[in-house]
Order: structure tokens, then C-alpha cells, then sequence
């Protein structure tokens, strides 16, 4: 009887186990993908919804990824009007010699010779020229320290966090130094953000300014070509097409590497319409790999993950009315209250199978509201009045870039109608019966008391 009762509970506990096993654990990315990388982040690029991430708030060295930043004040100079692409540049004595640095990554460029901007641009985009980098801060600033102090401004104003930038190149500033009348911040000083920040800066850098994908994308082009000084730039990211390491759709955006920072790349690629963007810092070394193949390697891993296991869909349509807030009330109107739907369809990245863990949430814009949480007429129809979001049910969703930034899933949440005004009589009307609704409030208050 004993035994028999033991072999019951035994295969009652395995049917029990096998029941488990069976059981869909919830969304959890962090689960799902292990990268060999001191830090790293994978991000969907329309939203920065964050898929992954390891250690991602822990400023490191950068290195060359630095130049991100230096893109976009250039980008945004250009932009400005303050600079020109065809504008031309007089190489002086300090930035030739740099540029003739053969254990730094660098084109020639000649003292005294004049360069367009684009030139210098593309030098640094494609081949990570040092020198470039630097007349480009010297044109965009006036002086590496100056353009340096910009950097930090603009990570600042970017929702960056962790992060200080001492130069425009992302060189060790003992490697600097000889070129620079004097360096900022500490001798052997280095740039430093955290895995989150430089795919915040990546996710505004191609959101803002698209067009740095046309020159990321260049596999390979000749600086000077026709001169004594042509000069045949492969570039640093491996994995774009026609390249050794190409992946499908890689079309950007930086690779860095330097002592202190160890090798590491912020890379993105887009496929059927959907766009990732990784970042991965300080690669750990597996035996009988090098670490320029080692970065790629698991950016590749983490790209493979986004690809084969991440879709976007449409999780609220167009013009859809929030349950349980399908109307704002309105004062001084000729109606009391307006109705309200989302303007456009709200689409994210969402991981198969698990589109039912997201639920609406509407966010108002306080202030269109009055203090007693009104609109007041008159309303225009098609009015903007906040915006609707999705809200994860799962604990471990790791959210967006950051808050402060323009990022997220979001549609407008707007009037269907339009609401006039309401006439001095009505308004007076209202008022009245409002008086005397309070009194016979009060009235059939105090009656209700006497029995």
C-alpha cells in the first residue's frame, strides 16, 4: 500500500513538471539573450522601446563612437545654415601633423591644402579620421575646447545621463595632446556614456538627422581620388554589405576602439520596414577570436534575436475612443462635454506572441484643462488634447531611451467635434438654474434630516 502510494505521488509530481514546462513564462528580454560584452543595449529605432540590456547605465569609454556626437552638432550646423557642405577648410600645421599619425586611424591631410567639409566628413564617418574630426570642431566651435563644452551641452539638453565628453574625436588625450595647445579634463582622460546614452544619441542621431545613413552605409570609397594623395578608406564597420562580416540590412553607424574602451560598436540595420539600433562596449574576447571580429559577432547575435523574434504591429487603430474616456467635459459651451479618439494608428515592436501583454492608457495634456479639469469652449474639432500610450502588464518591460526625450509609442488624442461658445443668456441660464439647484439641494437635504 506504501509503495503504491509513493509511485502515485512521483508520477503525479512529474505530470506536474511536464504541466510547467508547458506554461509561457512571461516577457523577459534579459532571459532571452546573452551578450559577451562588459555593457550593451538593443533598442527598436521609430520609438527606443528597449528590447535588451546589460549593465547599460555604467559610463565606459567609448572611444571612436564619440564621433556620433560630432555628426550630429555638424548635422545640426549644416542645418542651421552655420556651416556649408561645400564650405572649405585651410589645413593648419597642428591638424596635418595629426593627420599623418599611422598608428591613429587617419586620411593625409596636407598643411596649407583646402578640404571641403563633406570631404572632412565622410573621412571621419567612413574611415574614423582623428584629424578630420578635430577641423571639424575647429570649424563647427572655433577650438576643440570649445566644441568639447558643446558636446556636453548637447548631451545635456539630449536626456543623456551619464556620460562627459573631453574631445571631438574620442582619442585618449595622451594621444591628443602633442596637437592641441591644451587638453580638457585629465591627461590620460577619455570620453565616457553609458550603453544607454550612446543609443539615445544613435536613436536621435537618425531620427533627426537621417541623411548621416547615406554616408554610414559607404562600404568603401577613395579620399583625394585622381591626386598623389588618393587614399583607399574601407570602412571600420565590417558588417555592412560587400564587407567581410556584411548582415543584411546593416546600414550604419560607428565602431571605436582604444585601450581604455576596449572594442566596442553601435550598430543598426533595418529590414521589411523595421529598424534596430545595438550598442556593445568593452567586448569580451572568446579564445582564438580578435576583438574587432568579436563585437560584430554579438551585434550580429543581438540583431539575429530582434529580426527573428520582434514584429510591428498596429496595437491601437486609428481614430479608436478610449474606453471609459471617450468624452472631456467642457464648460462655457453650448454642449457640455466633447468627444475624443486617437488620431492616428499607434504602432510598436512588439515580441511575438505577446501582443495581449500591452493595454491603452491615455495620457491628458493638463494644460488645456481648467483647475476643475474642464476644456473651455470655444473647442476646435481636431484639437489636441494629450496622447495615447501603451502600458506594459509585465513587471520586467524595460520602457523606453528616456522620458525626457520625444521617444515612445504614441498617437495625438484629439476632439472629433468642435464646441462654440455659449451665449451670455445661456451661460446666465446656467448659472440661475445652478443657484437654485443648489438650493433645493439643500432644501430636500434638510427634510431627509427631519425624519
Amino acid at each position: 500500500m506504501k509503495r503504491s502510494w509513493v509511485q502515485k505521488s512521483f508520477v503525479c509530481f512529474l505530470v506536474f513538471l511536464m504541466a510547467m514546462s508547458m506554461v509561457q513564462k512571461p516577457a523577459n528580454a534579459q532571459g532571452d539573450l546573452d551578450v559577451n560584452a562588459n555593457a550593451a543595449i538593443l533598442v527598436e529605432a521609430s520609438t527606443g522601446k528597449v528590447l535588451f540590456e546589460k549593465n547599460s547605465e555604467t559610463a565606459l569609454g567609448i572611444a571612436s563612437m564619440t564621433k556620433m556626437m560630432t555628426e550630429y552638432l555638424l548635422l545640426e550646423a549644416i542645418d542651421e545654415g552655420k556651416v556649408k557642405w561645400n564650405q572649405k577648410y585651410t589645413v593648419p600645421e597642428n591638424i596635418s601633423q595629426m593627420s599623418h599619425n599611422t598608428s591613429l586611424s587617419n586620411v593625409s591631410l596636407r598643411e596649407e591644402a583646402t578640404y571641403t567639409i563633406k570631404d572632412l566628413y565622410e573621412t571621419m564617418a567612413i574611415y574614423s579620421a582623428n584629424a578630420s574630426a578635430m577641423a571639424i570642431a575647429e570649424t563647427v566651435a572655433g577650438s576643440e575646447a570649445n566644441f568639447a563644452k558643446m558636446m556636453n551641452k548637447k548631451a545635456e539638453e539630449l536626456g543623456l545621463e551619464n556620460y562627459k565628453f573631453v574631445n571631438s574625436s574620442g582619442l585618449n588625450n595622451k594621444d591628443l595632446a602633442p596637437y592641441v595647445d591644451q587638453v580638457v579634463g585629465g591627461a590620460d582622460e577619455e570620453n565616457v556614456m553609458s550603453a544607454k546614452d550612446t543609443a539615445t544619441l544613435a536613436y536621435r542621431l537618425i531620427n533627426d538627422y537621417p541623411e548621416v545613413l547615406e554616408t554610414s552605409s559607404i562600404a568603401k570609397k577613395v579620399f583625394a581620388e585622381g591626386t598623389e594623395d588618393q587614399f583607399k578608406m574601407p570602412n571600420w564597420n565590417w558588417m555592412l554589405p560587400g564587407l567581410v562580416r556584411e548582415y543584411e540590412g546593416m546600414d550604419g553607424l560607428k565602431t571605436g576602439t582604444t585601450d581604455f574602451a576596449g572594442a566596442c560598436f553601435t550598430g543598426t540595420a533595418e529590414r521589411n520596414g523595421m529598424r534596430f539600433i545595438t550598442v556593445v562596449m568593452d567586448v569580451k574576447v572568446p579564445a582564438g577570436e580578435n576583438s574587432y571580429d568579436a563585437r560584430f559577432a554579438e551585434t550580429r547575435k543581438m540583431l539575429d534575436y530582434a529580426f527573428n523574434n520582434f514584429t510591428m504591429q498596429e496595437l491601437i487603430p486609428a481614430d479608436y475612443k478610449i474606453k471609459g474616456q471617450k468624452t472631456l467635459p467642457v464648460v462655457k459651451g453650448k454642449e457640455k462635454e466633447v468627444g475624443i479618439k486617437a488620431e492616428s494608428a499607434l504602432n510598436m515592436v512588439v515580441k511575438n506572441g505577446e501582443e495581449k501583454m500591452y493595454k491603452p492608457k491615455f495620457v491628458v495634456d493638463k494644460k488645456k484643462l481648467n483647475e476643475d479639469g474642464k476644456l473651455t469652449a470655444p473647442v476646435k474639432k481636431g484639437e489636441k488634447v494629450g496622447y495615447i500610450t501603451l502600458e506594459s502588464k509585465d513587471k520586467n518591460d524595460l520602457g523606453y531611451l528616456t522620458d525626457k526625450g520625444s521617444n515612445g509609442a504614441k498617437s495625438s488624442v484629439v476632439t472629433v467635434e468642435g464646441v462654440e461658445k455659449a451665449n451670455w443668456f445661456v451661460l446666465s441660464m446656467r448659472a440661475v438654474g445652478g443657484f437654485f439647484g443648489d438650493i433645493w439641494g439643500s432644501v430636500t437635504s434638510t427634510v431627509k434630516g427631519w425624519f
